[in-house]
């Protein structure tokens, strides 16, 4: 099916979807209760957001330091932003989905799910999915260096 015409199921079919679910939910406990519990998932949100954010930012500035590129770390982070705009959303749908991108177990299964799927995700030599491939052994001679110009 042409992605195009996915995205737009999506933005029409979701917004319906999640009116129908809060009006069920509503009729079900109430429109207050619904009202207050759409907005404590929103600021519970935002918190999870906000120490999931320092967390990844914590392993990017780890992973730079060890002079590695911090790719995945970078996917999580996007994916941590994309998951607080859906808890910002009202609709327990996409707070469900939402809290689903905060959980790191999930969201980086997600994320190489992805990668694999696009075939950007190649493995490296010397990684857990491809040990020893190419990689040559290094013998390091330690000894002390001195000038003799003088």
């Amino acid at each position: 099916m042409n992605p195009g015409i996915i995205f737009l199921l999506i933005l029409v079919g979701a917004p319906l979807v999640e009116l129908y679910v809060l009006i069920e939910v509503g009729s079900e406990i109430g429109a207050l209760p619904t009202i207050l519990l759409s907005i404590f998932t929103a600021i519970l949100g935002a918190y999870l957001v906000r120490l999931q954010g320092v967390s990844v930012l914590t392993r990017v500035q780890n992973t730079l330091v060890r002079g590695e590129a911090p790719a995945l770390e970078m996917l999580e982070g996007a994916m941590i932003m994309m998951s607080g705009v859906m808890l910002l959303f009202p609709g327990f749908i996409t707070d469900i989905f939402g809290f689903l991108m905060l959980v790191p177990p999930l969201r980086r299964k997600f994320i190489l799910a992805m990668l694999r799927r696009s075939g950007n995700l190649q493995p490296v030599p010397g990684s857990v999915d491809m040990p020893d491939a190419g990689v040559k052994q290094i013998h390091i001679i330690q000894g002390e260096y001195r000038r003799d110009d003088d």
